[in-house]
């Protein structure tokens, strides 16, 4: 997929490269990722066309075909769902070197709602400086604005404000706080970690432990859905911590 994303590739032949049944691919397929071959496919071109929005001067019609779709509209109606903006807009706003930060994310210390989802992240050992993103979604797949996100260093937990009642969905991304390439498209998380669906109800707080782990081939480009992290220039860490309130 990742080698092949801008071609129309079928489950049928995805599964006959694996020398498996399709029903049997999709199946393991799931138990590796955590979702379909179809919404991971999805994913890639979104994480792709980004990479061209940014690194050339490429019409969006034109970024639309090399990522695999035949439909400018359905290419814009699906990378507006997962990244939060139109790719018009994206592409504006981090040449301008303007953090692409959803509005609606609540200030991770509201302390004026009583729901509260908070926890440590272990992280494994690293001689960098590291920054730790956490963040709350509707979806299994990271995509879209996160309901509740927050920021952290290594010497503190995170703590997640203002979720709905329902189930949602953790994830982290650690990474490298210096030398870090100012190219959105060449930076990668050193380290990715999820949880459980944690079930939410009003005025109850839950503690979730995330433990993280290097990032493989098989995961989803993540920082499709931190946006902190898709400026033009890497964010500081004063700038990129969303404020309270």
């Amino acid at each position: 997929m990742w080698d092949r994303y801008g071609e129309p590739l079928s489950l049928d032949e995805m599964a006959s490269t694996a020398i498996l049944s399709k029903f049997y691919f999709s199946r393991l397929f799931r138990e590796l990722t955590g979702t379909s071959p179809g919404r991971f496919l999805s994913a890639i071109r979104v994480h792709s066309a980004k990479s061209l929005l940014l690194e050339t001067g490429l019409s969006v019609t034109d970024i639309s075909y090399r990522v695999g779709y035949n439909s400018l509209g359905t290419f814009t109606s699906r990378f507006t769902w997962s990244v939060g903006v139109s790719p018009t807009r994206y592409r504006t706003l981090a040449h301008a070197g303007v953090p692409i930060l959803p509005s609606v994310l609540p200030g991770p210390h509201d302390d004026g709602c009583p729901t509260r989802v908070h926890g440590s992240v272990s992280v494994p050992p690293t001689e960098v400086p590291i920054r730790i993103y956490v963040a709350a979604f509707k979806d299994p797949i990271v995509q879209g604005a996160p309901a509740a996100c927050d920021v952290l260093d290594a010497d503190r937990e995170y703590s997640l404000h203002g979720l709905p009642d329902g189930v949602w969905y953790l994830r982290a991304a650690v990474v490298a706080t210096g030398g870090v390439d100012p190219r959105p498209w060449n930076r990668q998380p050193l380290f990715i970690g999820a949880g459980d669906p944690v079930t939410v109800r009003s005025g109850h707080s839950l503690r979730v432990d995330l433990s993280t782990r290097e990032f493989r081939s098989f995961d989803l480009p993540i920082l499709l859905a931190l946006p902190e992290l898709d400026s033009w220039q890497a964010p500081e860490y004063e700038a990129a911590r969303p404020s309270a309130g």
